[in-house]
């Protein structure tokens, strides 16, 4: 059993702003015995970062402090060439790794250098982390799933006409390798929030979702059981290599 998180962000005035509301959030999760909390994608004022020691250092003392690992979402690094990277703090309160996005969208293909690796990482469970656009792939959630993660995190930042594909996408890739996701998004005039936890229900057989959504700046919290999915994925994986 694991107990996950997952942050709904709005606007703030400031970067400062925002990491101090957020950080009280985080403290009420820590107290909750949340292990393992995801924020969404590029939700600071400014998300041109080149310290995420020095931006994320409050954070880094709460995921200390209640021994929780923070995704504290994904942000432009601008230290070396420019990529988008969700930093992972680990619950020493130490960045223990970082997943570079691997598709950039749009305008970001001119600006920022793709990843090329989808990392598994290991504190309360396996987990791996997509990044925003990195969801309409399928082999990103796939390759993750096969390494071993037992979760997926998605920090995001999903416009408001984008909402609808954006949830299908998430539910299929959760069906697909029979796995749960949580993903965060940005609720404001712009972006349009629904931050989702998705869970699979089995009923004799079929597998459907189960969704918690979240709305304008929210917070959930859910335990998870994450062995009672695998037989269920080694089965789906199995009918899937006889076509391979």
């Amino acid at each position: 059993m694991v107990k996950l998180g997952l942050i709904q962000t709005i606007s703030y005035s400031s970067n400062e702003k925002g990491v101090s509301q957020i950080a009280e959030i985080l403290k009420t999760l820590g107290k909750k015995e949340t292990e393992i909390v995801c924020l969404p994608e590029q939700w600071l004022k400014n998300n041109e970062i080149s310290d995420f020691d020095s931006e994320f250092s409050e954070f880094k003392k709460i995921a200390k402090d209640f021994s929780m690992t923070i995704i504290p979402g994904a942000f432009y690094e601008t230290k070396r060439k420019p990529s988008i990277v969700a930093p992972i703090i680990g619950p020493e309160g130490e960045i223990i790794g970082r997943q570079e996005k691997i598709h950039p969208f749009d305008y970001e293909r001119d600006n920022v250098k793709p990843g090329n690796e989808a990392k598994i990482f290991n504190t309360s469970c396996k987990f791996g982390v997509i990044i925003c656009y990195d969801m309409v792939f399928p082999k990103v959630a796939n390759i993750l799933t096969k390494k071993g993660a037992q979760v997926l995190f998605s920090p995001s930042r999903i416009v408001r006409r984008g909402i609808s594909p954006w949830q299908m996408y998430v539910q299929v890739r959760a069906l697909e390798n029979r796995i749960p996701i949580l993903a965060a998004n940005v609720e404001n005039h712009r972006f349009g929030g629904n931050s989702m936890m998705v869970d699979l229900i089995e009923n004799n057989k079929v597998i459907t979702t189960k969704i918690t959504k979240l709305s304008g700046e929210d917070k959930v919290i859910k335990e998870f059981t994450l062995d009672k999915y695998e037989e269920s994925r080694k089965s789906r994986f199995s009918d899937l290599n006889k076509f391979q």
